[in-house]
């Protein structure tokens, strides 16, 4: 069994741990077969979910079925295998709060049902599994201690483990532990990039405060049409974001988006778009935290490199690497990337993003100085660059795109209702000017086209209306939203656009995105029906944990591309607070849409 610990499965069946500036992913078997410590960006301590060599595994003995659950309002998972003889939980999670040096790992075992029997191993490979466990010594107290590149780590709770050496690629801690009915017994690990750290709190403690700093953080979103759904989103949207900083879009990277065809990225990074996603969904519920970091993050950013803004960066605003290989096997079907060569491109709708959020955030009087003066930055870059063609959205080649440029008249709007009366007439301005420019962007049909060379639908331009760019019942907003359900909707899932004369999914995997997209769309028009069905149908395109990759394949029914993905979880939070709301349109008009 140790051989395997660290055996991909699907997506679906993984969970999440995080506490902000790292995560890890959490299989059926109790693996941990992805971490990266200290941040988000670091190197992989556990990697065997690419071809790495690094795992940590509480494992039933035996025959077992597996599940689990969050419990509710938190990141604290509880894996439970219903094994021959009764039923094994472990709970699992990292400590929160977290520390920007030190990750600490806690696993409790407990006997829910007759004896509890699992095996621990504990196997971790530094640099994506380059670094072994070196000096490894056992104290008075029973904890092991070692070095692994550049990490200091202190196991706690296995003092009676053997060392084994070479049966999972690096050096491993392995013991059994069986519990009586009733009994439970913690594992803790910590792994610290800083010499010299305080001693830990007792495992009660730790645990203690952990559900307390959740219990702290969680809006209640009784507000929404789906409350736990939208707590846990936004539970996974907290552990994504570094405190004060940057919401990474994924915790992982290279899973793929499509088996062999070499479409993986590594997603361990801010982009600007999808923290502004984030900021602006919560919004509609309060000024909670993931708004305030959000504008921090973005207004330092603009702030920083102005009209030059990036459309991603590391979480402490630096930039991201250019793509390199780790020669590893990674994940099946896919390849191994790190860095990603997004942060070289440039994306209009950025600032149009930017402004978006800005403008969310004035409405809860969450903007200082600062804030504003990035808001008058990013207008100007928009004054400057509107013309220029860009990557867009979907961060393809450069073109005129539609979306990018409705997207900055959507935020000028939205701005310009909370700029000084001088500034809000020169954004107006500007808005009208690059809307009425955008002609060359409308189909022969009535709808908008992706750009004046492509005239192809594209549900990224569902966006504008929703935005306020123009009026959803703007002719040109019909059209689209009524192209995209026929052109690109499939039984309530929605593709990006069409590549070419394959059926969509052939292509690629359906974009959650997109679906959640769809759903506002049609609530905008007032149909109900049609944005509750599209609502839950893509909500409901996710595995037990309750996480969301990028991409669905509707097929098989598996999730697709690097997890969880944090603009879906976004536009889940804002999709559910909306439902709730619907737009008060008469009958009549709605009858009428709907035929």
């Amino acid at each position: 069994m140790t051989a395997r610990i660290g055996n991909p499965h699907v997506l679906r069946e993984y969970a999440l741990l995080a506490d902000g500036y790292r995560g890890a992913l959490i299989g059926p078997r109790g693996e941990i077969s992805w971490m990266c410590a200290p941040r988000w960006d670091s190197d992989a301590v556990f990697s065997a979910l690419i071809g790495g060599t690094g795992a940590f595994a509480i494992t039933p003995r035996g025959r077992f079925v597996w599940g689990g659950h969050y419990e509710d309002g938190s990141l604290i998972w509880r894996s439970r295998w219903v094994t021959t003889d009764g039923i094994t939980e472990c709970r699992e999670a990292l400590a929160y709060p977290g520390d920007p040096h030190r990750a600490v790992l806690m696993r409790r075992l407990v006997a829910v049902r007759g004896d509890a029997c699992a095996t621990v191993t504990f196997a971790p490979g530094a640099g994506f599994g380059r670094h072994g466990m070196d000096d490894l010594v056992r104290d008075d107290h029973g904890r092991w201690h070692a070095s692994c590149g550049p990490l200091r780590i202190t196991v706690h709770g296995i003092a009676h483990a053997e060392v084994t050496d070479g049966s999972v690629g690096v050096t491993a801690l392995r013991c059994d532990l069986k519990l009586a009915q009733g009994r439970h017994h913690n594992v803790v690990v910590e792994l610290s990039d800083r010499p010299g750290a305080a001693p830990l709190p007792h495992p009660d403690a730790l645990w203690n405060d952990t559900e307390n700093a959740w219990g702290a953080a969680l809006p209640a979103f009784t507000a929404s049409a789906a409350p736990r759904d939208a707590r846990h989103s936004y539970a996974v949207l907290r552990g994504l974001t570094t405190p004060g900083g940057g919401m990474v879009a994924a915790a992982t990277m290279s899973l793929p988006e499509r088996a062999a065809q070499r479409r993986n990225y590594d997603y361990r990074y801010v982009w600007i778009r999808d923290q502004c996603y984030a900021g602006e969904a919560v919004a509609l519920d309060g000024p909670h935290p993931v708004l305030d970091d959000a504008v921090g993050f973005v207004a330092a950013r603009l702030l920083a490199d102005g009209p030059d803004l990036r459309p991603a960066y590391r979480v402490d605003g630096t930039a991201v690497p250019d793509e390199s290989s780790l020669r590893l096997p990674g994940y099946p079907g896919g390849t191994d990337v790190l860095g990603n060569h997004a942060h070289s491109q440039f994306q209009l709708d950025v600032f149009g993003e930017a402004l978006l959020l800005l403008a969310a955030a004035a409405r809860h009087d969450r903007l200082d100085g600062d804030s504003r003066r990035a808001a008058a930055i990013a207008a100007s870059a928009i004054a400057q660059r509107w013309r220029q063609p860009d990557a867009g959205v979907w961060e393809l080649e450069t073109r005129n795109w539609a979306h990018s440029r409705l997207t900055c008249v959507a935020g000028l709007r939205a701005f310009a209702t909370h700029a000084e009366q001088k500034d809000a007439s020169r954004y107006q301005t500007l808005a009208d000017t690059i809307l009425a420019s955008s002609t060359d962007c409308v189909h022969p049909s009535g709808r908008w086209q992706r750009a004046p060379d492509d005239p192809r639908v594209d549900a990224a331009l569902l966006v504008p209306a929703l935005r306020g760019a123009l009026p959803p019942d703007d002719p040109r907003s019909v059209a689209t939203l009524r192209a995209v359900l026929d052109k690109l909707e499939d039984d309530g899932f929605v593709y990006r656009f069409r590549h070419d004369d394959r059926p969509l999914a052939e292509a690629e995997g359906a974009f959650l995105l997109c679906g959640f997209w769809t759903a506002l769309a049609c609530l905008q028009r007032g149909d109900v029906v049609g944005a509750t069905r599209h609502f839950e149908r893509n909500r409901a395109a996710c595995g037990p944990p309750g996480l969301f990759g990028e991409e669905y394949d509707v097929e098989q029914r598996q999730l697709r591309g690097n997890i969880p993905q944090a603009f879906v979880h976004a536009l889940l939070i804002e999709s559910s607070l909306r439902l709730a709301h619907p737009p008060q349109l008469s009958k009549n008009s709605i009858g009428k849409e709907a035929s």
